[in-house]
């Protein structure tokens, strides 16, 4: 070892030993191998002496170490700030209007310069929600061209107006109901009785509506006289059924357009739809309308839209009342011939086919198959009040078919026989959800608990692009008395002062909702397709179905 290097025994106290020591006996001169565990502590030269010293570790130096740092972070921070752009100041809503008005007035400028170009401002409105925001930054927040692009990309307040579907008249907006009750034609008495849960839907004693139009036949003199008696018949529950409600609606709607006189100094496209929705209007009062009428009512409204500007009076009325004729034959009639022949394909010989209710596509089917040697059972499910059921009972034993009839709450002791569920809807929502007569969902559930098919017969015209998850939201109430009264049982009575009890409310729903989940298929006149494809026939054929 070299005389002039400087030993240090393992006692020195200028030497720290960490973990494992490495003697050096077991290294050589000149491959000395500093190991991590064996680490001295940092030296520096004397200068006053040229000793070699040790420092002692100090912890105040780390943690002034550390102020600095945050001290130079915060300073940092400070001057990025500064540099950085100022934040938008808060206009009043003077201002923001000032400058639309100046934005449209150099919009307008340079769209009659620029003359044809005016077509690409369509193309503006493809780009992409990212491409806008990045050309809006580059711009600027006062940039007016970026303004301008901004106004031109966005659609106009009445296009969206039109889009949006029309809100439902809630029956609990007290400010609403004081403007609707002065336009109406129809002031039935509120019920005493109402249910809370159901504030939102219409609450009437039942029988004073029908007074109350019967009062003034001669004195409406707004109400198409065919338009009033089908009215009247849907006050009185004669008119019952979707298909049956929609058909008597537009051949009221026919008769007043034949009788339509254009009044003076008016367009007839603006005129007739007034005319058109104070009839809808009327019809409302009478009865709340059904989804697969508001669509009807939206097709005769797009065909008085798109009449040719060329049409004499008569002409154009000749056009609607034959348009109102095809969309009967085409969207009702046909297409319940094409749902029987699309739903044959499913009975057997030897089934056992249950339905629910009266609905006239399936009772169709029923016949239908029967004609064609079909050899199968049906049993018909009823339920009160209406007891719908019998009616279909009593035309099909009388074509000869095999029927049993039960109510409802015997429904799971006959599933386990049933090889087929055969329903009606009265509309079919954007979600698969099935809106139909109350009780529906009920033996839907049952079938399939006993994994028995469910298909529902619905026609194409009653799809709708709502979506419902329940039936509180949107659903019709009927008479309470009918569920307190037992057909042909006088002596059960013990309901009959009910509407005395302070504690005591009588709920009669007409529909409910069906989850998608208890359907199996759904057979319409565009084929046998799934819950799952409802919104694709309602956003394909949207166009077509009020063509």
């Amino acid at each position: 070892m070299d005389s002039t290097r400087v030993s240090h025994n393992l006692g020195d106290p200028k030497i720290r030993q960490v973990g494992f020591f490495v003697p050096e006996s077991s290294t050589t001169d000149s491959h000395k191998i500093l190991s991590p565990s064996h680490l001295p502590v940092p030296e520096m030269q004397n200068s006053v002496h040229g000793q070699v010293t040790s420092r002692s570790y100090d912890p105040s130096e780390n943690r002034n170490l550390e102020t600095g740092i945050e001290k130079r972070e915060d300073e940092e921070i400070e001057v990025i700030k500064s540099r950085s752009k100022p934040l938008k100041e808060k206009t009043t809503k003077a201002e923001r209007r000032a400058l639309q008005e100046a934005q449209r007035a150099a919009k307008a400028a340079s769209s009659n310069v620029e003359g044809s170009k005016a077509v690409a401002g369509t193309g503006r409105a493809a780009l992409g929600k990212s491409t806008k925001q990045s050309s809006q930054k580059k711009a600027g927040p006062s940039s007016p061209v970026a303004a301008d692009k901004k106004a031109g990309d966005r659609p106009l307040d009445k296009d969206r107006k039109k889009d949006a579907p029309h809100p439902r008249l809630q029956f609990d907006d007290e400010s609403r109901m004081e403007r609707a009750r002065r336009r109406a034609v129809v002031n039935p008495t509120e019920s005493r009785t109402r249910v809370e849960l159901f504030q939102h839907l219409p609450q009437y004693e039942h029988g004073t509506k029908l007074s109350s139009l019967e009062s003034k036949f001669f004195h409406l003199d707004l109400v198409h006289p065919s338009v009033f008696e089908v009215g009247l018949r849907y006050s009185a529950g004669e008119i019952s059924g979707g298909n049956a409600r929609c058909i008597a609606m537009l051949r009221a709607l026919q008769d007043a357009i034949r009788d339509y006189c254009t009044d003076h100094e008016k367009a007839l496209v603006r005129n007739l739809t007034a005319k058109i929705n104070s009839y809808v209007s009327f019809f409302a009062e009478c009865r709340p309308l059904s989804m697969s009428m508001g669509n009807a009512i939206r097709f005769v409204k797009s065909r008085i839209v798109n009449l040719s500007l060329n049409y004499s009076e008569f002409e154009a009325k000749t056009t609607l009342c034959s348009d109102i004729d095809r969309f009967i034959n085409e969207k009702i009639i046909l297409a319940d011939k094409v749902i029987v022949r699309h739903a044959f394909t499913k009975i057997k010989d030897g089934d056992v086919l249950l339905t629910y209710g009266l609905s006239c596509v399936v009772e169709m089917i029923l016949l239908y198959a029967h004609e064609l040697g079909k050899k199968f059972r049906v049993v018909v499910v009823d339920s009160q009040p209406r007891l719908e059921g019998q009616a279909l009972l009593r035309r099909l034993v009388a074509k000869g078919l095999s029927c049993t009839y039960t109510h409802i709450n015997a429904v799971s002791y006959i599933m386990h026989e049933v090889t087929r569920v055969l329903l009606g809807a009265s509309a079919v929502l954007s979600n698969g959800t099935v809106y139909s007569r109350v009780g529906t969902s009920c033996v839907a559930m049952v079938a399939h608990a006993f994994r028995v098919p469910v298909l529902i017969c619905c026609e194409a015209y009653k799809f709708h692009e709502r979506v419902l998850l329940d039936s509180i939201c949107s659903n019709e109430l009927g008479d309470p008395d009918a569920i307190a009264r037992v057909p042909g049982r006088i002596d059960v009575n013990y309901l009959d002062n009910w509407a005395s009890e302070d504690n005591l409310r009588l709920l009669n729903l007409m529909y409910d909702a069906t989850p998608s989940d208890y359907v199996s298929v759904i057979v319409t006149d565009y084929g046998m397709l799934p819950p799952t494809s409802v919104p694709v026939i309602v956003r394909e054929y949207r166009e077509h179905l009020l063509m």
